[in-house]
């Protein structure tokens, strides 16, 4: 705690901020290869090069091609006796736009994505990714097996580090300051992204949190019961060639109720579906699902729950069931208990939670699980907390979103969370820096049967701003310009060099865009947006 007559203002420390991050280099250090002498906190810097353009190979990942030139810098933070985070920051030789945009993970991280860097480098941006402490593919937590300290430098400490560094670079690079830094990234990078805004408030300036695990143990701990009911229970499993059927039932019960068929639903929450209409008449068949079957696919529609009947985590929605990025893969794998989602479970409770590799997600016990996670790795790895005070009070814009058909992680989660900033901080107070946008017909991140290109992890959209919803995010941070309706697009086998096929509206929430009831359905302008409790204009496509 500092005295209050020894603080600065926030200006005063900005100032000294950057002194600090100049000395922290040598005075020859404009040089890309000068930046190899680089003092950084707790920093070993393995790589200074300069990269002409072109094409270039990272360690990993294939070849990126058409670069523009820029200064690779690479190295090794060390906060901990156990720690070991590798990081990379990109500064273009040229053409830098005064910005910096930090690349986040997915999953259990593991790697640096290049390919978003990439990306990043490509619209003149300064960039930068982690691994976050370790070397592993996305679904394994082996790494985590008693190392607390890992599991900390994946929470948060990687990221916070990486970007604190990367920041340092860019101010030395350069010899000016930076103008702004915005973070854009989904699933576990929506969960990095929460975490920076709610505890290192002065790390960003423009956040887009799509997807967010931000509640990581009950996210895990939720799918619990689902586990138990399907895979424990042979005749309950519901195979991956019963989902067709079931996706089928759901449009049929919910397609046409936001004014337009188009095997997308709008809005989920008004979806009545029963499961029960799919109940076998005769012989077990693909087109039906037998007793025990049902009674899972409630569970997975319900969510997780303890032993009194209270929701651990949010269930999943209708809509989205079908598809390559669906259930099939997530949720009921290509037999029991090989899903994406039980690895994630499974994973996480073996080796973060329990430290126990031969843990059953079969015979566990939810309420211990539950409390247990909570216990052990709640802090290290939840973004939950809803006060954004600080976050707010330098000008930090904050844009959320997620797919209504998220098969991985329930969209109500992030409604719940962002329900929860409106109520600690104020409706018109939340207004003035939160937005959220939830997406029709989009699964995890992107993809799905609906427009789900909208300018989020660098995409570009057919309609408005070429880049969306980001270009929305800076034109509220440099210009307070509030971000209104955003423009999604669905491309010709989600190939945009093969044209449009849809475009939609996306409605800061609650809104939700209608159709209007005549015009072609496949065109935005032919929607409005809408509070749900409007009537559907009933057309038919």
């Amino acid at each position: 705690m500092i005295p209050a007559a020894m603080r600065l203002p926030a200006a005063n420390l900005s100032i000294l901020f950057l002194i600090a991050a100049a000395n922290a280099l040598p005075a020859n250090a404009a040089s890309c290869e000068g930046l190899s002498g680089a003092n950084l906190p707790n920093t070993t810097i393995t790589t200074a090069q300069s990269v002409p353009a072109g094409a270039f190979t990272p360690p990993y990942g294939g070849s990126l091609e058409k670069l523009p030139a820029f200064c690779r810098v690479a190295g090794v933070i060390k906060p901990t006796s156990d720690s070991y985070i590798r990081f990379e920051a990109w500064l273009p030789a040229a053409g830098w736009n005064g910005k910096y945009l930090g690349v986040g993970n997915g999953g259990f991280a593991g790697s640096i994505d290049y390919h978003a860097m990439a990306g990043d480098l490509k619209r003149g941006f300064a960039t930068a990714a982690t691994d976050t402490g370790h070397e592993a593919d996305s679904v394994d937590a082996s790494w985590a097996y008693k190392h607390p300290e890992k599991v900390i430098d994946f929470g948060y400490r990687g990221l916070h580090e990486t970007t604190e560094n990367a920041k340092r670079l860019v101010q030395a690079f350069y010899s000016e300051s930076l103008q702004h830094s915005y973070f854009d990234s989904c699933s576990d990078g929506g969960r990095e992204a929460l975490m920076e805004a709610q505890r290192f408030p002065e790390d960003f300036d423009g956040i887009l949190a799509g997807a967010p695990a931000n509640y990581w143990t009950h996210l895990l701990a939720g799918g619990l019961g689902a586990t138990q009911a399907m895979f424990g229970n042979p005749p309950a499993y519901i195979s991956s060639m019963k989902i067709p059927s079931i996706g089928a039932a759901v449009l049929s019960a919910c397609d046409a109720e936001d004014g337009v068929k188009d095997e997308v639903v709008g809005n989920p929450t008004k979806c009545n579906f029963d499961p029960s209409v799919l109940l076998c008449k005769g012989p077990d068949s693909l087109t039906c699902l037998t007793a025990p079957q049902v009674e899972a696919l409630k569970k997975l529609y319900a969510g997780g729950r303890n032993s009194q009947g209270e929701s651990i985590f949010p269930g999943y929605t209708p809509g989205g069931e079908t598809g390559p990025g669906g259930w099939g893969l997530w949720i009921m794998g290509q037999a029991p208990g090989a899903s994406l989602g039980a690895g994630f479970l499974e994973n996480y409770f073996r080796y973060m939670v329990f430290e126990d590799p031969a843990w059953n997600p079969l015979t566990a016990n939810i309420d211990n699980a539950v409390r247990t996670a909570d216990e052990k790795t709640a802090r290290a790895l939840n973004a939950t907390n809803p006060d954004l005070r600080k976050f707010q009070a330098r000008g930090g814009k904050l844009i959320l979103y997620h797919g209504w058909n998220d098969p991985a992680i329930s969209p109500l989660n992030t409604v719940t969370y962002y329900d929860s900033v409106l109520t600690a901080m104020g409706a018109a107070e939340a207004a003035k820096f939160v937005r959220l946008y939830m997406v029709p017909g989009m699964q995890h991140c992107i993809g799905g049967p609906g427009p789900t290109f909208f300018g989020q992890l660098g995409t570009t959209t057919a309609k408005g701003p070429e880049r969306g919803v980001f270009d929305a995010l800076e034109a509220w941070v440099e210009k307070d310009s509030e971000p209104g309706d955003i423009v999604a697009t669905k491309y010709v086998d989600g190939d945009p060099a093969k044209g449009v096929q849809v475009t939609r509206p996306l409605c800061p929430y609650p809104q939700f865009a209608k159709y209007k009831g005549s015009g072609d359905a496949h065109d935005y302008t032919n929607f409005v947006c809408a509070v749900p409790a409007e009537p559907s204009a009933g057309a038919e496509q």
